[in-house]
């Protein structure tokens, strides 16, 4: 029944700009050259292999999998006003994105729907367009894809956004941008395509500095909710985070730390028999390094070594298994062409629980956009 519901969501999701675009053709005739209404199709396919090997190089697991299949419809409804409509369909179908966007000007903007909160520097990039194969550890499991608290998922929720780009200045160049980026929403704090389960909402915030160039990004983010999964009411969902990225193109260096505190209710109580709140403090960052080379005629192929290096500490409830795990990534993003993409990473696995354990992680991924 479930997965019928999600089906018929998806496929109304879909049907809804198909439907206001088709409009007779005189009406369209009219409209040309002022706003094309007409819906946008795009997406991306993402195939992988990935294998685990222990520290004696023993081969533990291995498989091949479909990791992401997107497709999107976005258009504009009339000037201003955009819409955007993204499904996945790698295992079964499911609604990622689906929002209406009014911009008024460059400074404001505002976004009602589902979409990706806007928290941390690494998470607005397309999967795609990452140095290597998936986001961070860190990302992961403080910004709502897998999260520590257990609630959420993709990276997304379902609420109200403000954003804008402020002081536009002009290079000589002729190059343009705004000095400050901001994005401000209140989100249910439940996850995608889940209603609300309780009555607060989350606040997140993303601001962004570029300090006289473009291509250099200083960026601070913040997360303020509350959430509620099983016999936990209302527990702390706090996090923030602090990073830098300079991308001229070219160069590509980012780095981050995330630090997040969540809250839980267990057996323990207070002198009145009242339940105790306590917190589980988690952080984790990362630096990641790469260039990328032109090759082949007319420099249209790219082809970037990377490095990269996380620490991450779930701060978990249990305090037998606390512990942190690091991850040290050599790997290579290469594009034959602007649709294809092909990432190859090793990563050595180090988990530092009272003694350091490692693994091996050895992964491809074949990526085709559209």
């Amino acid at each position: 029944m479930k997965q019928n519901f999600r089906i018929f969501i998806g496929m109304l999701a879909l049907a809804i700009p198909l439907c206001v675009s088709a409009q007779d053709n005189k009406e369209l005739n009219d409209l040309k050259g002022k706003v094309d209404r007409m819906p946008k199709f795009s997406g991306f396919v993402q195939g992988m292999y990935q294998a685990n090997l222990d520290d004696e190089g023993k081969l533990e697991s291995n498989t091949f999998r479909m990791r992401r299949v997107r497709l999107s419809a976005e258009g504009t409804l009339f000037k201003g006003l955009t819409y955007k409509i993204q499904g996945d369909f790698s295992r079964s179908p499911m609604l990622v994105d689906a929002f209406v966007k009014y911009k008024v000007a460059d400074a404001f903007a505002i976004q009602l729907g589902q979409f990706k909160t806007p928290f941390s520097l690494e998470s607005p990039i397309n999967p795609v367009s990452l140095e290597i194969f998936d986001y961070g550890e860190g990302i992961q499991k403080l910004v709502g894809y897998s999260d520590v608290c257990g609630v959420g998922g993709l990276g997304r929720d379902i609420g109200l956004m403000a954003t804008g780009s402020l002081f536009e200045i002009e290079k000589q160049n002729g190059e343009k941008f705004g000095l400050v980026d901001y994005a401000l929403g209140v989100f249910n704090g439940n996850g995608p395509t889940t209603t609300d389960n309780n009555n607060r909402k989350d606040l997140v915030g993303r601001l962004e500095v570029h300090p006289g160039l473009k291509a250099l990004t200083l960026s601070g983010s913040y997360y303020y909710g509350k959430y509620t999964k099983d016999d936990n009411k209302n527990c702390t969902r706090n996090r923030w985070a602090a990073g830098a990225q300079y991308n001229d193109g070219k160069l590509v260096i980012r780095g981050e730390y995330l630090n997040g505190t969540t809250g839980y209710f267990n057996d323990i109580v207070d002198d009145e028999n009242n339940p105790i709140e306590q917190y589980q403090f988690s952080k984790g960052y990362y630096a990641v390094a790469g260039y990328n080379f032109k090759l082949g005629k007319e420099g249209k192929q790219t082809l970037m070594p990377v490095l990269r290096y996380e620490h991450f500490e779930p701060g978990d409830k249990m305090p037998e298994v606390l512990g942190s795990t690091n991850y040290y990534t050599v790997g290579v993003n290469y594009w034959p062409l602007k649709s294809l993409n092909f990432k190859l990473d090793y990563s050595l696995v180090q988990q530092v629980i009272g003694e350091k354990t490692n693994s091996h992680r050895v992964v491809g991924i074949l990526s085709y956009k559209f």
